[in-house]
């Protein structure tokens, strides 16, 4: 792959007063960052960069952690910035609250946000295309497509178990395909959080339960839970579509560098899926850090933009 070169000047004080282009990081407990994991610390004299994400949803605590480690070599601070709803994130970002949207879908499910706010918003680009909205059992289940939910809303208790309200599968859910398929008043989307449904289809699959959720992908839990998505005959749950980056406006104005960076990050499904595996489940709460570095040092493939 083609790789254009950043390079971060380094200003190092006390007696040896040199200045270095060289590796750099940053990032909690010292992790290294840039396409060769090195183990310097930037000074980030470039200015602060904010970076909102939902925790819970686990493609923009990935891509957050992966952007910290990156924009930090380059001389960036990095201050993160957790939300629990896309709509004060949309709006944070609007406002300039919030300099970096790690991880938004913007072409469908968030496309109600993008029309209110979108003129105060700035495409970064798109590092991974092929992410969807699904409606998903458990494997054992003998559900095979959205079209067998009709008639038997007692087996469910009548209950889809969503996430978050304003989440925009929850819209696409509760406005698309719910009508599409005839399900009014047969079943209600129930919404709470993500990690709330992932409770109830953790109790449910262990119990050997029938269950069904609104979920995505690429989303680390459809393999940790063996689920399966049912077919989506009437496309009720939209085509799939890239997740992109996404700034304030004049991002690349104020940040040119950063923004070459960021626009340089292309994922395939093998990459995406080591990345949010690492962060999510290997690592873990705390240790995204780490989990960033070694995905980083594995995957230099990853970066049109080669961080010097």
């Amino acid at each position: 792959m083609k790789k254009r070169h950043l390079t971060a000047s380094i200003a190092l004080a006390a007696t040896a007063a040199l200045a270095l282009a060289g590796c750099a990081s940053g990032g909690d407990g010292g992790t290294g960052s840039g396409s060769d994991g090195g183990d310097d610390t930037a000074s980030g004299d470039k200015g602060t960069i904010t970076l909102g994400f939902l925790p819970s949803w686990t493609d923009g605590l990935s891509t957050a952690y992966l952007l910290q480690n990156q924009l930090e070599k380059i001389g960036y601070d990095v201050e993160m910035k957790t939300l629990t709803e896309a709509g004060p994130l949309y709006t944070g970002l609007a406002r300039g609250d919030v300099d970096i949207y790690p991880s938004a879908w913007p072409e469908l499910t968030h496309k109600s946000y993008m029309d209110e706010y979108g003129d105060k918003i700035e495409d970064l680009g798109s590092y991974y295309a092929n992410a969807k909205l699904t409606i998903a059992v458990p494997e054992y289940s003998k559900l095979n497509s959205i079209e067998d939910l009709k008639g038997k809303g007692a087996d469910y208790d009548g209950k889809i178990i969503g996430i978050e309200p304003g989440a925009g599968l929850t819209k696409q859910t509760q406005e698309s395909m719910i009508p599409a398929y005839g399900l009014e008043g047969e079943y209600e989307l129930v919404t709470s959080s993500t990690p709330a449904m992932l409770t109830e289809l953790d109790k449910a699959i262990k119990a050997q339960k029938d269950i069904v959720v609104t979920l995505w992908r690429p989303f680390w839990a459809n393999d940790a839970y063996n689920v399966k998505d049912l077919k989506d005959p009437k496309g009720a749950m939209g085509e799939p579509e890239g997740l992109h980056f996404l700034g304030t406006k004049g991002f690349s104005e104020k940040y040119p560098e950063a923004a070459e960076l960021i626009a340089g990050i292309k994922l395939d499904d093998a990459q995406y899926g080591e990345l949010e595996d690492l962060v999510v489940n290997e690592y873990g709460e705390g240790k995204e850090s780490e989990a960033v570095t070694e995905w980083v040092k594995n995957n230099p493939d990853a970066f049109e933009t080669e961080v010097d």
